[in-house]
């Protein structure tokens, strides 16, 4: 048998890393449509403010997709354990939002066919809840997470979910849900700055300091509640990096507060405790440089800050990915719940000549789409225009 170049260890701890930088990938991207969406009946109330609004994310929010198309291959190939916990016991959950994201290119599609007000009222309701209720669910699906999910394994690993849809809307999971929702509504809201002027441009100005507001009184509350409520899964047994994935053979112990949750992991690796820094101090460079009228670089803090948030319950969990509330024991990590070497190993080699094809491809697409989207834009392209 041939010794694959990549040790069994090394590539679970790659693709580890990778579906959170593509979790990441999805935030900041797909992240400021969702956003736009969100403020569509806040800061537009003619239909040209927002055909202006719609058009600045016109160009983007198909490719923006991609990184969430990209995340669920990635969970069912590199992680099959996971995918099959996730899209099966949160079926309903997921339904809920695939739903709602596919009112997204309905709505985009439809809304100018007709230009009846009332038609493209409707169709502008329908961008707004595929863009809220993504927005807010999967904030509660990172709460949710955290805390762990009722799930076990029999002998054979068939999984069984114990949960209902409505225990998933639980106090913590909502907070992390309006932690989402204005998360992203100010990522949209800074992008709209910087692509829109005149009186959307001037309603931005005074909505973004709430949202941030919002957004650090939520993230705040959250890393308290984290920190002192929540339970914390820790693996009591030997680690074996390089056995196969069989999430039956570990010990896991939990406790509750004393900070329990992030403190195993910070002390540990003291580097991870750069994110929580750099998700509150981005937001607030972010706020400053977005009142010094900075847009883009304004923009560019608001996804580091993004970057950070995402990255804290991944680093956290370390080495758990997906732990269990009802049988602790069972809970899903890094080194027993991965597909084999060889299928990581071949997915690596895909991963290093696509992923960056797709980064090249989507910078270019926004260098050509570049400036801003005005009223006579959308009047000189009335007929092609959203």
């Amino acid at each position: 048998m041939h010794t694959l170049p990549l040790d069994y260890e090394i590539l679970r701890l790659i693709w580890w890393a990778l579906l959170g930088v593509i979790l990441i990938g999805f935030a900041i991207m797909d992240g400021f449509d969702l956003g736009v969406a969100s403020l569509l009946p806040l800061i537009a109330r003619t239909d040209t403010e927002r055909r202006i609004v719609i058009n600045t994310v016109g160009p983007f929010w198909e490719g923006n997709q991609v990184w969430l198309v990209l995340g669920g291959g990635a969970v069912f190939a590199a992680w099959p354990a996971i995918y099959a916990v996730s899209f099966s016991g949160l079926y309903l959950a997921m339904f809920v939002i695939l739903s709602a994201l596919i009112l997204r290119p309905v709505g985009f599609k439809f809304r100018s066919k007709v230009a009846d007000p009332r038609w493209r009222s409707i169709w502008d309701t329908c961008l707004f809840i595929g863009g809220f209720i993504p927005a807010l669910l999967f904030g509660v699906a990172v709460g949710n997470v955290m805390q762990g999910v009722p799930f076990h394994f029999d002998e054979t690993l068939r999984v069984t979910y114990s949960g209902t849809f409505f225990q998933l809307l639980n106090p913590f999971a909502l907070l992390c849900g309006v932690v989402s929702l204005s998360m992203f509504m100010r990522h949209g809201a800074i992008y709209l700055s910087m692509k829109t002027e005149g009186v959307v441009a001037d309603r931005l100005k005074r909505s973004v300091w709430l949202l941030t507001l919002i957004h650090l009184i939520a993230l705040a509350a959250g890393w308290l509640w984290a920190n002192h409520k929540l339970t914390a899964y820790h693996i009591t047994s030997p680690i074996e990096p390089f056995q196969p994935s069989n999430p039956l053979l570990k010990n896991v112990v939990t406790h509750i507060g004393g900070a329990a949750v992030f403190t195993h992991n910070f002390i540990q690796y003291p580097w991870m405790f750069v994110a929580p820094w750099v998700a509150f101090g981005g937001i607030i460079v972010s706020e400053i440089l977005f009142a010094l009228r900075r847009s883009g670089l304004s923009f560019i803090f608001s996804g580091l800050s993004i970057f950070a948030i995402v990255a804290i319950p991944g680093l956290c969990l370390f080495p758990i990915i997906l732990p269990s509330s009802s049988h602790p024991g069972h809970s899903l990590s890094v080194w027993d719940a991965s597909s084999s070497h060889l299928t990581l190993f071949v997915m690596t080699i895909a991963a290093a000549i696509f992923v960056p094809i797709i980064i090249l491809y989507t910078s270019w697409v926004y260098k050509v789409l570049r400036g801003k989207v005005t009223a006579k834009t959308i009047d000189a392209h009335s007929d092609t225009y959203y």
